[in-house]
């Protein structure tokens, strides 16, 4: 396993980092211990969860992800041999059972989050805290245009990190991060840390994969040179990357089967690339799957790797991505289809 420097924070992080979305929906409090073993004996020491999880995000099911964490921590004994990183949600119209639809970035939500997330995972402290989306209306979750939203109602920034400054100091945070985030906002937080003397973003947690490079138009500068680390989410785009829904496919139990609410990657474009990146995997002896992984693993301005699987026999192929050394006719490759077809799944 690579591990690398998460921010300037002094903590290291395994390249793959193991995202736990599916606890507590698609996979059983068993089958989340199964993974989490066995990612541990794979060298994985980074572990990434929300308090929304498990997704899609819905009252009767909310907390189970990071309840399921809690009792494997408990049972191992094993908090100090992870980096464990959660998130607080921001402002939403789509999750009326967080805080009464009245959640913010606020000190009392932020707060009420923290200390309901430290109770689920049965630890006094997150190495890793992250603001889920921006508390302001901006472009992400697949909208690539910013429209300006007259009167918008948002926590500022400098009262966020005040916040999260008295956590840091308390013990109950180590480090924090944002989520969803563009340049101007990502730039923002580490204007007023540097000018208000407040904690310092270590990470960004963002889409990247080989249908959403959206992240390198204005935000990989930013985190080669400010030393933001790129947490990258969805480097599979929720599978469609491994080329089991191509010509209509819905293979039972997979998670585009399951829910409707992934379209940002159905677009007859994302299908179109999709179909080549997987002919370029085959054509090259891979695994579309493995490939994919891979690309993003290769990228400079990558820290960790936030893989998810809903079977042992995912998660085993994922990991096994580390093994995979792209060559300069695949990449190259990659880089044609990519300006034919450039990010149909922002």
């Amino acid at each position: 396993m690579e591990y690398r420097p998460l921010g300037k924070t002094g903590i290291d992080v395994s390249l793959i980092c193991l995202g736990t979305m599916t606890y507590g929906e698609q996979n059983t409090e068993s089958d989340a211990h199964e993974q989490l073993d066995f990612a541990v004996s794979q060298g994985i020491n980074f572990i990434d969860t929300a308090e929304i999880y498990p997704v899609p995000p819905v009252q009767s099911t909310q907390g189970l992800t990071e309840t399921y964490i809690g009792t494997w921590l408990a049972a191992r004994k094993c908090r100090d041999k992870v980096v464990l990183a959660t998130k607080v949600a921001g402002a939403s119209d789509w999750l009326p059972h967080i805080r009464n639809d009245q959640a913010r970035l606020d000190r009392n939500n932020i707060e009420q989050a923290l200390n309901a997330s430290l109770k689920r995972l049965k630890t006094d402290y997150i190495d890793l805290y992250q603001l889920h989306w921006p508390d302001r209306t901006t472009n992400f979750f697949g909208q690539l245009g910013f429209s300006h939203k007259e009167n918008d109602i948002l926590t500022p920034i400098e009262e966020t990190l005040g916040v999260l400054d008295d956590l840091v100091r308390s013990g109950k945070i180590r480090a924090i991060g944002i989520s969803n985030e563009v340049p101007w906002g990502t730039m923002k937080f580490l204007e007023i840390a540097a000018l208000r003397n407040l904690p310092r973003i270590a990470s960004i947690q963002n889409p990247y994969n080989l249908i959403n490079r959206t992240f390198e138009i204005g935000l990989a500068e930013i985190a080669h040179r400010e030393q933001v680390s790129l947490l990258a989410y969805s480097p599979l785009s929720f599978g469609v990357l491994t080329g089991k829904y191509l010509n209509g496919a819905q293979p039972a139990g997979a998670r585009l089967t399951l829910f409707d609410r992934f379209d940002r990657y159905k677009s007859e474009l994302a299908q179109a690339a999709t179909a080549e990146y997987v002919q370029l995997a085959h054509d090259a002896g891979l695994r579309p799957a493995q490939m994919a992984l891979a690309y993003v693993n290769s990228r400079s301005f990558i820290t960790s790797n936030i893989i998810g699987a809903t079977t042992m026999a995912q998660l085993k192929e994922d990991i096994g991505s580390l093994e995979i050394e792209l060559g300069e006719d695949v990449l190259n490759k990659i880089e044609e289809i990519h300006t034919r077809i450039p990010n149909p799944s922002p």
